[in-house]
């Protein structure tokens, strides 16, 4: 019988950062303080969003509308990289974009964390975007599981496949 194991993978659903998206936008519509500034916010691409306003304040105040929504929707905010607001002529623009997978180099921190302070017998192996954890024994992997929800990386964390 093969080892147990588990993935560690960072995933977004798509459907909940559209519906927060719309739910910013509508409540960008109706706010008495987003009245003729011009704001809106919308899907630029795949996985992209663009903020624009005719003032930096009001830009920066539907950024924290739509990250407002986002964590109602049970979406970390480690899963958006919004830059800062930029002028582009008489309007202000802001880009961001929703991150999905784990960067090598996350992997190789979360990896070295498992080595280091995980228990023996314990291996992680980086499969792309996702880590795939083997050990001798369920309660090894559980540790480690806890161990990872305890750190902070850049990332957010799922564990999947647990097996």
């Amino acid at each position: 019988m093969a080892n147990p194991s588990f993935d560690v993978v960072s995933k977004v659903d798509r459907q909940e950062v559209d519906n927060a998206l719309n739910q910013a936008a509508k409540e960008l519509t109706t706010r008495f303080d987003f009245r003729g500034t011009n704001t809106k916010i919308e899907w630029s691409g795949e996985a992209a969003v663009t903020v624009e306003s005719g003032t930096e304040e009001r830009c920066k105040a539907a950024i924290d509308v739509f990250k407002e929504k986002l964590i109602k929707r049970g979406i970390s905010l480690k899963a958006l990289d919004m830059n800062e607001p930029a002028s582009s002529g008489q309007v202000y623009k802001a880009s961001g974009k929703i991150v999905q997978g784990i960067s090598q180099d996350v992997a190789k921190k979360i990896s070295k964390k498992i080595r280091d302070e995980g228990p023996k017998g314990v291996q992680a192996q980086i499969q792309g975007e996702q880590l795939r954890v083997t050990g001798k024994k369920k309660d090894d992997l559980q540790a480690v599981i806890q161990m990872l929800k305890a750190a902070d990386f850049e990332a957010p964390l799922q564990f999947e496949n647990y097996r």
